[in-house]
């Protein structure tokens, strides 16, 4: 049998945090949390994961920022990141918008409430499962 894929979540709320790895690891990915984004740098550079799932909108470094850390660094470039956010589509007065989240060079962006079965898709599609 094959190695689990490595996904790793950040996001700076536990519970939604947990449904979400309990749904990837029912899934058969083996899943690491980070509770903000300095954190979840720290946990690429000690063990790249597959796959990032990242919150926007975090204390310390937010989701937009190590996106973009990570794609400048060639070791992490090409791990497929999905960022999460719940700021509302419409929204263009703020750094936290659609429109900011859409030019990162994340691979997906899915909008808060992202239910863990969505969340579950866009990781197997980005890993062609």
């Amino acid at each position: 049998m094959s190695e689990k894929k490595r996904i790793l979540l950040v996001d700076d709320e536990p519970d939604f945090s947990m449904v979400v790895q309990a749904y990837l690891e029912k899934e058969g990915f083996a899943t690491e949390l980070a509770y903000n984004g300095l954190e979840g740098y720290e946990k690429v550079k000690a063990n790249p994961p597959d796959a990032i799932i990242l919150d926007v909108m975090m204390p310390e470094m937010d989701g937009y920022q190590l996106c973009a850390k990570l794609k400048k660094e060639p070791a992490y470039a090409e791990i497929p990141i999905i960022l999460l956010t719940s700021v509302a589509d419409h929204v263009t007065s703020t750094r936290y918008s659609h429109y900011d989240g859409m030019s990162m060079e994340a691979d997906d962006y899915l909008p808060k409430p992202a239910s863990a079965e969505d969340i579950t898709a866009s990781v197997k599609r980005l890993l062609g499962q």
